[in-house]
């Protein structure tokens, strides 16, 4: 795994693609059929109820950067180019709309390939999930839809720690 897996606890959270999918008991690849399925009922999907493209990637550009800025998480990221930060910022707006049951298509590694090796413990996993929280709550995200992404984020927790 080189250096570009470094995308840790990100791709933990672009794990919340995965998410939609693993928490209603469907494969990772299978979020888009899961929002299509959503779609077909009377309920909006979490990905409308987010508020869409625009609003994921509001989120996951202020998650990132409060990672990159957290001396403990942004470990994860040095030696990455701007570019590949770039990649992997879009790498986790395409998870969390493809698992929100958005049009998006997920094109990054599975979750456990893509973080194997980086060494994510206990801690990291929780620091992480603060900043994710914080950036959900900056934008006003409802506690419904937070808790919703949350599930199936703590869903993808086994494939991304690695260590207590």
């Amino acid at each position: 795994m080189g250096r570009s897996h470094a995308l840790p606890l990100l791709i933990l959270t672009s794990t919340l693609a995965i998410l939609a999918g693993c928490a209603a008991g469907h494969h990772p690849s299978a979020g888009r059929a899961h929002g299509e399925q959503l779609l077909a009922s009377s309920e909006p999907s979490l990905y409308a109820r987010l508020g869409g493209y625009d609003a994921i990637a509001a989120v996951t550009d202020d998650f990132l950067d409060r990672l990159l800025k957290d001396p403990t998480q942004g470990r994860f990221f040095t030696g990455h180019s701007t570019q590949s930060k770039q990649r992997i910022r879009q790498h986790i707006v395409e998870q969390l709309c493809a698992a929100a049951g958005g049009p998006c298509v997920y094109t990054g590694r599975p979750t456990k390939e893509a973080h194997a090796g980086l060494g994510i413990g206990e801690q990291d996993w929780s620091t992480s999930v603060h900043h994710l929280v914080a950036s959900l709550d900056k934008f006003k995200v409802p506690k419904r839809e937070k808790d919703e992404l949350l599930a199936i984020l703590t869903s993808l927790k086994p494939d991304i720690v690695e260590r207590p």
